[in-house]
């Protein structure tokens, strides 16, 4: 009887314990996935930022938002059009960007929407701003090859200004790389915020499909 009552003593705390420690991985992990940002600062003043942190020197940078994660864990994620894939890849191999970062972009500024126009005036599937068409060679931007080409050369461009780091490419695309090197950071715009948590979660998600 007391071996029993012993025994009792010691399981259930053991137990107990492995069912916290399975609920807070749950509840971790899927935010963390789902577009959670990180920052490091390296030794040489350098910032870098990542959805998936692989050092325990990165800090919880911009949380993504409590009814953004709601809504992704009550839905399985539904994957865009596959009609543009074709000038994806030619884009990708053209400018050297992953095909799933162009396509979560697209996903992002259009829902594979060809004919979109924003309210600022941002056209097609890559919401491409009337003064940009001229550098970016692009002639009809409705016209998804032309659209994609001239989207996928101005990330490019964000990307190498910003010395690859994905997040603060992807605020320049959305505010402008002005606003990004004003605050030396991804700007204080909800909008913009909420862009780049939804870029890297889709980009994420596509990396995996």
């Amino acid at each position: 009887m007391k071996r029993t009552k012993k025994n009792k003593i010691v399981t259930i705390p053991l137990l107990w314990g492995t069912f916290v420690f399975f609920i807070c991985l749950y509840v971790i992990c899927p935010c963390t996935a789902l577009g959670d940002i990180y920052r490091y600062i390296d030794a040489d003043g350098v910032v870098h930022f990542t959805n998936t942190p692989t050092d325990a020197g990165y800090t919880l940078y911009l949380k993504e938002k409590k009814e953004h994660r709601i809504l992704a864990r009550s839905r399985k994620f539904k994957a865009g059009s596959d009609e543009y894939d074709k000038i994806i890849f030619k884009a990708a191999k053209a400018f050297g960007v992953d095909r799933a970062l162009i396509k979560a972009v697209i996903h992002a500024e259009s829902s594979f929407n060809p004919n979109a126009v924003s309210t600022k005036g941002a056209r097609g599937l890559m919401q491409i701003m009337p003064q940009n068409d001229a550098s970016l060679d692009i002639s009809n931007p409705f016209d998804p090859s032309q659209n994609i080409m001239g989207g996928t050369r101005y990330l490019k461009q964000m990307l190498i200004r910003y010395n690859e780091k994905l997040a603060l490419a992807l605020a320049a695309y959305n505010a402008g790389p002005s606003a990004v090197d004003k605050y030396n950071n991804i700007p204080p715009y909800e909008e913009t915020q909420t862009y780049v948590q939804r870029v890297m979660s889709l980009y994420s998600r596509y990396k995996s499909s």
